[in-house]
């Protein structure tokens, strides 16, 4: 029987992972919430009208939630560029021929056809491209979500995305998108769970645990 020895390597920096969390608990809240304020439930009380205002709570918290979602992002993006070589913006860009044989080795593994990928410090180069998809999905939320708040409110900073209602063709029309782009979110997320959850199991090296603490297990050499 062979002993295996691994030591620790400090991958995730702070910052990255408050965004990580922090924007897990936006996603949770605006989906909920946008959710309501698309399909309100029929609540029937005695109160007069102008005493319920739980409506207006809800479209609060989904506003709220959005300008920590938004200011989430933008720390991030800076911090694509000060922070270590893990968390830096070149990772998202393929852009060798190893990178796109990496890409599709992992592509086989998360399709079970095969155990075996190129072991990474931090993310593989598939990840890395979701990610920034996904990064155009959120832009798309947030450019979209404040044009319709532009109708309702005249603060200057939801005017300056005014233009993407009648670019879009008017509010149903982008109140459409925002709703499927949330269902977008909300399936990545899903597979995103259960692909960290098939590689953790795969390979042993405290991926879970990492954005919690930023450490990794690696076998020595």
């Amino acid at each position: 029987m062979t002993e295996q020895s691994f030591h620790l390597r400090y991958i995730w920096e702070v910052p990255v992972r408050f965004f990580h969390w922090i924007n897990v608990l936006c996603v949770l809240v605006l989906a909920m919430t946008g959710y309501m304020i698309g399909n309100p439930p029929a609540l029937q009380s005695a109160a007069e009208a102008f005493q319920g205002y739980w409506f207006g709570w809800v479209r609060f918290i989904h506003f709220t939630a959005a300008y920590i979602f938004l200011v989430n992002i933008v720390i991030r993006v800076y911090w694509a560029f000060a922070g270590n070589r893990f968390a830096r913006w070149h990772n998202y860009f393929p852009y060798r021929r190893e990178h796109f044989r990496e890409i599709a080795a992992y592509l086989k593994r998360y399709m079970l056809l095969t155990l075996k990928a190129p072991l990474v410090l931090a993310q593989s180069r598939l990840q890395s491209v979701t990610y920034l998809l996904m990064f155009g999905v959120v832009l798309f939320q947030v450019v979209s979500g404040f044009g319709m708040y532009a109708a309702m409110s005249d603060a200057w900073f939801p005017q300056l995305f005014a233009w993407i209602v009648p670019l879009m063709g008017g509010d149903m029309a982008v109140h459409q998108w925002h709703h499927l782009m949330m269902w977008v979110i909300l399936v990545f997320s899903l597979v995103h769970i259960y692909l960290v959850i098939l590689t953790d199991w795969m390979e042993r090296r405290a991926i879970m645990s990492s954005i919690i603490n930023g450490w990794k297990f690696f076998e020595k050499p």
